[in-house]
């Protein structure tokens, strides 16, 4: 391997839109509904209303940076050279640990599906899918985005079938409606509800390695749309039908088939989350690689994750750890947890993206600042209202970072 050499520009913007799709869809579609209803109750949509906003908020600054900023490392770069290298350091470190809780949360909604009732084979089956797809990244960023091109096309038809077979339907199992929820119980599930839509950053995060970088802001923004309108159609649907018990299911959509009488189509289903789970994490763990070799070329992590294949030009170092500590996650946390410490870190990230964006000379500008204020605010007060253990621990965790920065940083 080769230190800080540079990575192969082979993928065009459709590759760059699927990769982005097929970590938004299987980031939230078949996981995140659950916590969330717990939160907000009978404000559901309204709190993935909320997320959405604020997403949009994030990805059109995203865009703007990523068109100007077309390299590795996403707000890791873009904070750096438009704020300072400590701001640059907050968001990479935020997007670190906060996606690798990601891939986690991936693993764990592929295993349930897949082993809904044998808790020792969904840990087992996580740690394997893990293993598995860190090797399939090694083999080069055309496999990721051959791989991701088989398993989102799956994802979306398994969607609008489940639309459509549910959605025409009425429950046939008594539920009780959603409980209100206050205002705070709004937030904390929209915060949680985040989680389901920050896979366009995987685009930004890999745009050393597009062919065509003036097209990243065009992809992110494609992925964004398709991701957001297949959000809010199943969000309406598992209301629908599955009222109360929506926010004690482990596997959402699988209890809404059964809920409309239609557990023949549960396979179906299962196999859609199997293949947007495994998408998810496919696409995650090639972005979080990608930026912590960002990180290293700067000296902010360790010097061996600057290290490049020199066969397959990735980032093979950072891959490996980023797998190692998914797969002891996946041994250890639940899904709740999971989805609570990654919004934690990718809301941290995001409010230094919405801060950089602020920051961008006139020339370089493609949206209103406006825009960039309320992501920001909005990036705030989604992190203030996560539940406390996910915002201690991740406080923690980035204090730790920071720590370990200075150190690293030392003559």
């Amino acid at each position: 391997m080769t230190a800080s050499a540079p990575l192969a520009r082979r993928l065009g913007t459709a590759d760059a839109v699927v990769v982005g799709l097929s970590a938004m869809l299987g980031a939230g579609v078949f996981s995140a509904y659950a916590p969330a209803a717990a939160s907000a109750g009978s404000l559901l949509l309204v709190a993935l209303a909320i997320a959405a906003f604020v997403a949009f908020c994030n990805a059109v600054a995203s865009a703007q940076l990523a068109a100007a900023y077309p390299s590795s490392g996403g707000t890791y770069l873009f904070g750096r050279e438009v704020l300072g290298p400590w701001w640059g350091f907050v968001a990479g470190w935020g997007f670190v640990i906060g996606k690798t809780a990601s891939c986690a949360a991936m693993a764990m909604t592929f295993a349930y599906y897949l082993f809904p009732d044998t808790s020792v084979l969904q840990r087992l089956s996580a740690a394997v899918a893990v293993v598995t797809l860190t090797a399939l990244n090694l083999r080069g960023i055309t496999r990721t985005a051959v791989a991701a091109k088989v398993l989102v096309p799956i994802t979306v038809l398994v969607l609008v079938f489940f639309v459509v077979l549910v959605g025409t339907r009425e429950s046939v199992v008594p539920n009780a409606a959603l409980a209100s929820a206050g205002p705070y119980g709004v937030l904390q599930a929209a915060g949680l509800l985040f989680f389901a839509f920050a896979g366009y950053a995987r685009i930004a995060t890999l745009s050393e390695e597009v062919r065509r970088p003036e097209m990243i802001g065009r992809a992110i923004l494609i992925a964004f749309a398709v991701g957001v309108t297949l959000y809010a159609v199943i969000g309406v649907v598992s209301v629908k039908v599955l009222g109360s018990s929506l926010a004690a299911a482990d596997a959402p959509l699988m209890s809404a088939v059964d809920a409309v009488g239609a557990s023949w189509a549960g396979p179906i289903v299962r196999c859609g989350a199997v293949a947007a789970s495994l998408g998810a994490l496919l696409a995650l763990i090639a972005g979080v690689s990608r930026t912590m070799l960002a990180m290293a070329r700067e000296r902010d992590l360790p010097s061996p994750f600057a290290r490049v294949d020199e066969r397959h030009q990735v980032p093979a170092a950072a891959q490996i750890a980023v797998g190692v500590v998914v797969v002891l996650l996946v041994l250890l946390a639940d899904l709740r947890g999971a989805i609570g410490f990654s919004s934690f870190g990718v809301l941290t990230y995001y409010f230094v993206t919405n801060a950089s964006a602020f920051r961008q000379p006139c020339k370089q500008r493609r949206w209103p600042r406006a825009f960039n204020i309320l992501g920001m605010a909005g990036c705030a007060v989604l992190v203030a209202t996560l539940p406390w253990q996910a915002v201690a621990l991740g406080a923690l965790v980035l204090a730790g970072g920071v720590l370990g920065r200075a150190a690293l940083r030392r003559p």
